[in-house]
């Protein structure tokens, strides 16, 4: 395919090098010439070009902006009706980039995360997207959601990477304290936690797993019944995005 990126962040680099090796021209923008270069230089295929070119030369376009530049830069770009618009921007609604992208209808968004660069990444979209199924489903589990609001929501949950990964290191930093290796503290935590988790959770997989770590009176049950509390400030803290990510009130959000 003739693939176009305007953005070129972390997430578009992550994408790039996922799609490498696959036989398609991509065409990326200069917006951070640093990573621009980097990219041009070490994926096969990779061009960088103007705004106006990546849009006029693509079949597929990624935007990978900043919304407040996108309102900027969008508009009087040479969109088609027949080209495929993927976004992965947040607080920038699909009617906005109907607007923003018009002529072109055939427009989806998405959640990429950095690890789509080596596969293995979850990517909640909506609407469906048979484009972005076709470039990254083969090494990443593609989920369509019957609403952008169950969209939006999937990005406060994505914001539980963060916490997970600062207790995570607050335990490793503890074993540290005890066996005088950091490096090896933070595999050991890393390994363990992996081991628990399954690559693609059917409905029921983490709470069995939870389950089997729950022995009365074992240091796993424990630990969690000291740390109860916070389960409660997870939950505040993800209904505080309620109204950024237009989801509605609490009620509202869990049925």
């Amino acid at each position: 395919m003739r693939l176009g990126f305007l953005g070129t962040g972390e997430i578009t680099a992550a994408m790039v090098r996922g799609l490498a090796g696959q036989g398609h021209q991509i065409l990326i923008s200069p917006r951070n010439p640093t990573m621009a270069a980097t990219l041009s230089a070490e994926v096969a295929g990779v061009t960088i070009a103007d705004n106006e070119t990546v849009v006029a030369e693509s079949d597929v376009v990624f935007l990978c902006l900043l919304a407040r530049v996108a309102v900027d830069v969008l508009p009087g770009l040479p969109f088609r009706p027949d080209q495929t618009v993927l976004s992965v921007m947040v607080d920038v609604s699909l009617d906005r980039l109907r607007d923003l992208c018009a002529p072109a209808r055939d427009i989806a968004i998405t959640i990429p995360l950095p690890p789509i660069a080596v596969g293995g990444c979850p990517l909640p979209v909506y609407p469906r997207s048979p484009v972005l199924e076709a470039l990254f489903g083969a090494r990443n589990l593609v989920l369509t959601q019957p609403s952008e609001r169950a969209l939006n929501a999937h990005l406060g949950a994505s914001a539980l990477c963060s916490p997970i990964l600062a207790q995570l290191l607050t335990a490793a930093d503890w074993l540290a304290g005890y066996t005088g290796e950091t490096v090896g503290a933070e595999a050991y935590i890393a390994a363990m936690i992996r081991c628990y988790l399954p690559a693609q959770a059917a409905e029921g997989e983490l709470a069995a797993a939870l389950q089997k770590l729950s022995t009365e009176g074992g240091l796993n049950a424990t630990l969690r019944a000291a740390m109860a509390p916070a389960l409660d400030d997870l939950r505040r803290g993800l209904d505080g995005f309620q109204t950024r990510l237009g989801l509605g009130n609490e009620g509202e959000a869990r049925t």
